[in-house]
C-alpha cells in the first residue's frame, strides 16, 4: 500500500480549526506558537476566536491553513504517522506550500512568511472588482479551455484550476469571466457560476504577485525534500531545490494541474491520499479523479487517533 499526504488551499478555512489538535499534542500547539513568532502576531487567535471575515482575507486565509496543515501533521508524527510514512506529498495551491514544509523543503517560519507575503501580493496584483472567478461543473478540462478562450475577446481568462473530470475553475478580467459563464451553459455545463473570491487567482493578472514572490523565494533556503513533492504546474514530482523555487514563481500565474497530479500519483502506485489539515474537499475530488484510491482526512485528534489505530 502506498500513500499520499495531500494538502487543502483556500477556502477550507473556518474558526476554531486545529484548536482540539493543539490542546491533545503538544507539538501540534508548538506549530502554531512558531507560526505566530514568524509573523510577529497572534494568528492563532484570529483562527481560534476571530471573525471568518477576517481569517478569510487572503493574506491571513494562506499561512492560517499551513499552520492548521502542520500541526495535524505534527500530530501524526507523534503517533508514528509522520512523513516518512508518505510516497508522495502534494498540496492544492498554497497547499503546495504546507506540502514543501510537510517535506522539510520549507522551514516552517519561512513558510509562515511566505504565505502572508504571497497572500497580500496575489490581493493588491488586481483591483476589488477587475477580475473574478466561476466554477464550471460538468464540462471536462478541454471544453473548459475552449470556452475560456471563447470567452477572452482580447481580455484575460484562462482555466485556472482543473479539479476533478467535471469541474474547472477559470480566472480572468470580470466581463470575460462571465461571459465564460454564459458560454459554458451554452456547451452543456450542468452549473457555471462566480464564486465569492477577492482576486482572479492562477491567471495572467497576478503576473505583478509573481514577480514579488520571485524576489521573495529568492531569499529563502529551499532544501531537497525527504518526500517526492508532485507540483501544480507540471503534475510530476519534482525534487531539485532550484527547480521547486520558479515552480512556485510559476504557480502565481499557472494552472493548478490538480486533477493530472493526484492521477499521476495514482499511476505511481499510490492507493490512499490522507487530506492533511482543514475540511474534507480534497477528498472529494479525489474520490472522483481515481478508480476507487481509499481517502482519509485528518484534522481532527479523533481522526488522528482513528489513524493511528488501523
Amino acid at each position: 500500500m502506498s500513500r499520499a499526504f495531500v494538502f487543502p488551499g483556500q477556502g477550507a478555512q473556518t474558526i476554531g480549526m486545529g484548536r482540539a489538535l493543539a490542546e491533545a499534542y503538544p507539538a501540534a500547539r508548538a506549530v502554531f506558537e512558531e507560526v505566530d513568532e514568524a509573523l510577529g502576531e497572534k494568528l492563532s487567535a484570529l483562527i481560534w476566536e476571530g471573525s471568518i471575515d477576517e481569517l478569510t482575507l487572503t493574506q491571513n486565509a494562506q499561512p492560517a491553513l499551513m499552520a492548521t496543515s502542520m500541526a495535524a501533521l505534527a500530530a501524526l508524527e507523534a503517533e508514528g504517522l509522520g512523513i516518512a510514512t508518505a510516497s508522495f506529498v502534494a498540496g492544492h495551491s498554497l497547499g503546495e506550500y504546507s506540502a514543501l514544509c510537510a517535506a522539510r523543503s520549507l522551514k516552517l517560519a519561512d513558510t509562515a512568511r511566505l504565505l502572508r507575503i504571497r497572500g497580500q501580493a496575489m490581493q493588491e496584483a488586481v483591483p476589488v472588482g477587475v477580475g473574478a472567478m466561476a466554477a464550471l461543473l460538468g464540462l471536462d478540462y478541454e471544453t473548459a479551455v475552449e470556452v475560456a478562450h471563447e470567452a477572452a475577446q482580447g481580455e484575460v481568462c484562462q482555466a485556472a484550476n482543473d479539479n476533478d473530470p467535471a469541474q474547472v475553475v477559470v480566472s480572468g478580467h470580470k466581463a470575460a469571466v462571465e461571459r465564460a459563464v454564459e458560454i459554458a451553459k451554452g456547451r452543456g455545463a450542468k452549473r457555471a457560476i462566480l464564486l465569492p473570491v477577492s482576486a482572479p487567482f492562477h491567471c495572467a493578472l497576478m503576473q505583478h504577485a509573481a514577480s514579488v514572490m520571485s524576489e521573495a523565494l529568492a531569499a529563502v533556503v529551499i532544501e531537497a525534500p525527504v518526500c517526492p513533492v508532485v507540483v501544480n504546474v507540471r503534475a510530476e514530482a519534482v525534487s531539485e531545490p532550484d527547480r521547486i523555487r520558479a515552480l512556485l514563481v510559476a504557480q502565481v500565474t499557472g494552472a493548478v494541474r490538480w486533477r493530472e497530479s493526484v492521477m499521476w500519483m495514482e499511476n505511481a502506485g499510490v492507493t490512499e491520499f490522507w487530506e492533511i489539515g482543514a475540511g474534507k474537499a480534497l477528498s472529494g475530488m479525489i474520490k472522483r479523479i481515481t478508480k476507487g484510491a481509499a481517502t482519509r482526512a485528518i484534522g481532527t485528534p479523533d481522526d488522528v487517533t482513528a489513524a493511528a489505530a488501523v
